[in-house]
Formats: structure tokens, sequence, C-alpha cells
């Protein structure tokens, strides 16, 4: 039986690497879009409107595909659900004008937010407030004021969870910062002025997990595309100072994989990955995974 509602959160509490896959708005984000993928190999499903459309919608129906299609095969209700946000994280006004997109997707019952562009530590803040409620106090005065998320939303999300709505506002909280919380927070360091700022910005408090985006990286260097084997040295540099600053943070790092190189990301301490089936089976076996998938 499953300990958690997130399923990401249960694996990376037992030290074990989650493995992701991606889907856009205007493509699977149906309801039998989300009826086919509640069955996935994947431990989480990251759902794209930084690019494509912010489909509320379509959302609410493919939450609602993915629970009818459960459960997932380790007896949690669905994978957990990141969202890719539409607003960049460039300034703290930019976060506080757009905290709309906040309320309205976990509204629609996801287990996770993600936020392009982390710049400012300011911006971080306002982010990582307007995802919570006001009661909640972990945190509170060291780093972060009282959050702003308000009342309403959990009428909707909480049916997604097979909860009560009183069950939701005590879950629907902010982890690691909250051990009891069911939402992860991610950033993605994407530009040169994000790994400028990197050190500070792992500080803020409520934040999960990060990526650092290695196409926006390289075109804020002034490269068209992302040059590989090798990466610039600059390029490099800045993905090396990024992983460095959230795992000394105690912030996961996600990042792509291969067969050939899956076991020595995870002996690094990246524990959230893209890639295949065939790539997650070996990283499971590696660690000993018991978890159904």
């Amino acid at each position: 039986m499953p300990k958690r509602i997130n399923k990401m959160i249960e694996l990376l509490e037992q030290g074990q690497p989650v493995f992701s896959i991606g889907t856009h708005s205007g493509t699977d984000l149906t309801y039998e879009g989300g009826k086919k993928m509640a069955k996935t190999w994947a431990d989480c499903i990251n759902i794209g409107m930084e690019h494509g459309s912010f489909d509320m919608t379509g959302l609410d129906n493919f939450m609602r595909g993915l629970v009818d299609g459960g459960p997932t095969n380790s007896g949690h209700r669905f994978p957990a659900v990141n969202v890719e946000l539409p607003m960049n994280g460039m300034s703290e006004a930019e976060v506080r004008n757009n905290a709309w997109q906040i309320r309205q997707v976990l509204a629609r019952g996801v287990t996770g937010l993600f936020l392009c562009h982390a710049e400012s530590p300011d911006a971080i803040r306002a982010f990582v407030e307007c995802a919570r409620y006001p009661f909640q106090t972990a945190g509170i005065g060291k780093g972060i004021n009282q959050g702003l998320r308000g009342n309403g939303g959990q009428g909707s999300a909480a049916p997604v969870w097979g909860i009560s709505s009183d069950e939701y506002l005590d879950v629907a909280d902010v982890w690691p910062l909250n051990p009891d919380g069911e939402i992860m927070l991610g950033l993605k360091f994407e530009n040169k002025r994000a790994a400028s700022n990197v050190e500070a910005t792992t500080q803020v408090p409520g934040i999960g997990y990060a990526e650092w985006g290695h196409v926006d990286m390289a075109m804020s260097f002034g490269y068209k595309s992302a040059p590989r084997d090798p990466r610039p040295p600059e390029i490099e540099e800045a993905r090396n100072r990024i992983v460095k600053a959230c795992l000394d943070a105690g912030i996961y790092f996600q990042e792509p994989s291969t067969l050939e190189n899956i076991t020595d990301k995870i002996d690094e301490g990246i524990l959230i990955s893209g890639g295949t089936e065939e790539i997650a089976t070996k990283a499971r076996k590696y660690k000993n995974r018991t978890m159904p998938v």
C-alpha cells in the first residue's frame, strides 16, 4: 500500500531514482490521454505549459482520466503530475502578477509546479508563498513569508486526490519543507543570470527539485542551439555550478540520462531523470527498488 499521495516524493524518501515522461497541452491533454497514461512505466508526468497552451479544461479532463484509468501498479491513485508554468521566475513582480496561474493549476489536483527561468531569489520566494495556504507555518520568518493561496481550490483538487477537502488542506503543502506535504515545487535554472544567482536562490525554503535547461542556457551564452560532445567550457561550468548548489542545498536535481551514464548520475546524487523505460529499468535494478512500477 502506498504511504503517500505523491509517488515522486515517496520514492525520493526511499532514496530511489524517479523517472518522468512529458506531454503537452493540445496533444495528450484529454480524458482519454489521461486514461492511457495512468499505467505508465514512469513515476511522474511533466506537463509543459511554458510553450504549450494554458488549457485548464484539458488538464481537468486529463487528471480525471488518470484517476479513472488507475491506480498505478504501485497502488498510487495516479502518477505524480508536475506542470511547467507559462510564467518565468525573472522577478518577484512577474510571479506575483501571475499568481493566478498557480491557483488555477493547483486547483486541478496536480502534485507539482515547475517555474522556468528561475533567476531571482525574490521571485522564488514569491513562488513558494503563492503555492501555500496562509495557515501553513513551516519556514515562515526563515526565508519566506506567509502563504498566499486562497480558499476554494481544495473543492476541485481534493476529489482528484481521493480525500476530503479538509484533508487536502492539511497535506497540500510543499515538501520537503513540510514533511507531510504532497506538493513538489521545481525550478529551472536555464540562463547565465540564473546560474550567477543559484547559490542564493537554492537557499529559499520550499523548493524540492531543479534542473538546468541546457538549450536555453546555451542560448543565453549566445549559441543558437546547445553544442555537445564536448559542451563549451562556460556552459559546462554553469551546469556543474547549478548541480553543486542544488545538492548542497538539499534540492533534488533532474537531468536526462542514457543507458551508459545513468548509474554514474545516481552516484553523483542525481535522482530525477527523463529517459526511456529501458534506462529506468536499469536504474531501478541498480538501486534495488522494491516498489512496483
